[in-house]
C-alpha cells in the first residue's frame, strides 16, 4: 500500500517520478500535457492561458500514458481524477510548486497560482488499476485529420527529362 492509501505499482511509480509530460485521455484521443509528479499523483492544470484537455475538469476517470528514458511509451494506467480546490493546504503546496516549474510563466509563482485559482482547474491523477506495460507501438493511434496535410502533386521540373 502506498502512502496515499492506494495500491502501488513500481513501473508507474518509476515512470511518474521522471514525468514532465504525460499523455492523458478522457474517453477520446490522448493529449500531451505537462504535469508535476507529487505524492504518488500527477498534477495537471487546464484552462484559459494554459493547456487544453477537453473533459478533464469534469471527469472522474482518465487514462494516463507515460514515456521512458528513450521517448517511447512505457506504461498506460487508469487513474481517478480529483480536483484540487483553491485555498486549502494542498492547493498551496501543489499550485505554488507547480507554478514555479511552469516554463515561460509571466510574474511570480504565487501570482500565477492565484490566477490558476480564479481561471483554471488543477487536478490530481491517482493510479487506480492495473497498469499495462508498453514496450512496442501496439497502442499507437492513427494520425488525426488536419487541414495542414500536404496535397500530393507531380514534382515540378524546370527542364525536360529525356528517357532512353
Amino acid at each position: 500500500m502506498g502512502e496515499n492509501g492506494g495500491m502501488t505499482y513500481p513501473l508507474v511509480e518509476e515512470a511518474a517520478k521522471k514525468a514532465a509530460v504525460a499523455w492523458v485521455s478522457v474517453g477520446g484521443p490522448a493529449y500531451a500535457v505537462w504535469c508535476l509528479p507529487l505524492e504518488g499523483r500527477l498534477h495537471v492544470v487546464v484552462g484559459p492561458g494554459e493547456q487544453e484537455l477537453p473533459g478533464l475538469a469534469e471527469a472522474e476517470r482518465a487514462t494516463v500514458t507515460l514515456r521512458g528514458d528513450h521517448g517511447g511509451a512505457v506504461v498506460t494506467y487508469p487513474a481517478t481524477v480529483e480536483r484540487v480546490e483553491p485555498g486549502g493546504e494542498r492547493w498551496d503546496a501543489v499550485a505554488v510548486t507547480m507554478a514555479g516549474k511552469r516554463l515561460n510563466a509571466p510574474g511570480t509563482a504565487e501570482a500565477l497560482a492565484e490566477r490558476w485559482g480564479r481561471e483554471c482547474v488543477l487536478v490530481a491523477l491517482t493510479p487506480a488499476g492495473e497498469p499495462e506495460p508498453r514496450g512496442d507501438a501496439s497502442g499507437s493511434a492513427e494520425p488525426r485529420p488536419t487541414p495542414a496535410a500536404n496535397a500530393t502533386r507531380k514534382p515540378f521540373r524546370l527542364h525536360r527529362v529525356r528517357r532512353r
